[in-house]
């Protein structure tokens, strides 16, 4: 696709799945903020857009036999959830009591020689807190009304259109979003100090996976699969 400063960045991320990477790197936000323009998203991330769209002119594509956003854009609504369900949810569900302990262990080990530390460890059980009850809300509301909208059911609710738990669970990823720039920031973007131990390595290592993992749970959600449903329940209406 031709790049250009107003080309949106979820549609640009979705055309070219290696600028995520890129894109993490610089801080540039692609999953909640996949709608701003590219040039928007350069100057809220304080990045030169020309540099920028210099680089992504020599970005190598993804190997072959890597399987495509794009995928998602034709698979049912059901195959997406449930590939956000087993993919994301339980990984999230799996991964944060492990990074809970190890934090725990960095704390007490080095928290009196990195006051950013405790820092770190509220922003972690922030996210902990946000997310465990988001994926349940998810998984009881939002998806299985999501479901049975596509099989033709128009089932019950106490919402009346799928735009009211979307723009919820939209302004919870903002906040996640936000929580996760915080970390990155604070950490250097997970950088271990030089009297860090394998534990405090495997706790940062940890935490920029669940970043990496989260963009993509979010930007699936944000970018595919809530406008999907919501032309889905528009089409039913008209």
């Amino acid at each position: 696709m031709n790049v250009e400063l107003d080309t949106k960045v979820g549609e640009l991320v979705m055309a070219r799945p290696e600028t995520m990477r890129y894109f993490e790197r610089l801080g540039i936000d692609y999953c909640c903020g996949g709608h701003r323009s590219l040039g928007e998203a350069c100057d809220l991330a304080k990045q030169d857009a020309a540099k920028v769209m210099a680089d992504l002119a020599t970005l190598e594509p993804p190997a072959a036999g890597v399987p495509s956003l794009q995928d998602w854009t034709r698979a049912s609504l059901a195959e997406l959830i449930q590939h956000i369900v087993t993919t994301h949810h339980d990984y999230l569900r799996e991964e944060l009591p492990r990074l809970d302990m190890l934090m725990g262990k960095v704390l007490r080990a080095h928290g009196p020689n990195h006051g950013e530390l405790a820092r770190v460890g509220e922003i972690f059980q922030a996210l902990a807190a946000d997310l465990m009850p988001h994926l349940m809300k998810e998984e009881q509301i939002l998806f299985p009304y999501i479901t049975q909208m596509e099989q033709g059911a128009s089932g019950s609710s106490c919402f009346g259109s799928v735009q009211s738990p979307i723009r919820v669970m939209e302004m919870e990823h903002e906040a996640v979003g936000a929580l996760l720039a915080e970390l990155r920031e604070l950490t250097d973007s997970y950088t271990v100090p030089a009297d860090g131990c394998n534990t405090f390595r495997a706790l940062y290592d940890g935490l920029e996976t669940m970043e990496r993992d989260l963009h993509l749970h979010i930007y699936l959600e944000n970018q595919v699969l809530h406008p999907r449903a919501l032309a889905m329940e528009a089409g039913v209406q008209a």
